[in-house]
């Protein structure tokens, strides 16, 4: 069966509800994995130690072609990409191999600019859109998984 694997440490409780409300209905495995600061509970969730990367290799480890990673992580992302599995973040945006060079890229000025003193703006805050958003991307995600396999 699909699954779907969840960086839970930073998935906007929304999302995880949905996402275990309609495992059944949509038919796939819901993994969730977390660090012990972030305590969760579920039939199938991993718990590990909260080492810098835990969870990203966790996943990384676990995912297999096809299955489908919800994470805000890009670098996570690009792995998952790179092991011929499906990325989305909680916001609805679809990674694709095409867009991870500039995101990387982007993400290394970032971590620089910050380290030499520099602020970032830190993200919007979540909306509704931004649920529905995900919903519909994850639901076409979702049948881009199965029509693989």
């Amino acid at each position: 069966m699909l699954q779907v694997w969840v960086d839970a440490d930073a998935c906007p409780r929304r999302i995880m509800r949905f996402l275990q409300s309609h495992s059944d209905q949509l038919g796939y495995d819901l993994w969730t994995v977390s660090t012990s600061n972030h305590m969760l509970f579920g039939e199938q969730h991993l718990t590990v130690d909260p080492e810098p990367q835990a969870v990203d290799l966790l996943i990384a480890n676990q995912v297999r072609p096809g299955d489908i990673v919800v994470t805000q992580d890009w670098g996570l992302a690009a792995i998952i990409l790179g092991k011929q599995a499906y990325a989305i973040s909680p916001k609805g945006f679809i990674y694709t191999n095409d867009r991870m060079p500039f995101m990387l890229e982007q993400r290394n000025l970032l971590a620089r600019h910050r380290r030499g003193g520099g602020r970032t703006k830190g993200p919007a805050a979540r909306t509704d859109a931004d649920d529905a958003r995900f919903q519909r991307a994850f639901e076409r995600l979702l049948l881009q998984a199965r029509s693989r396999k």
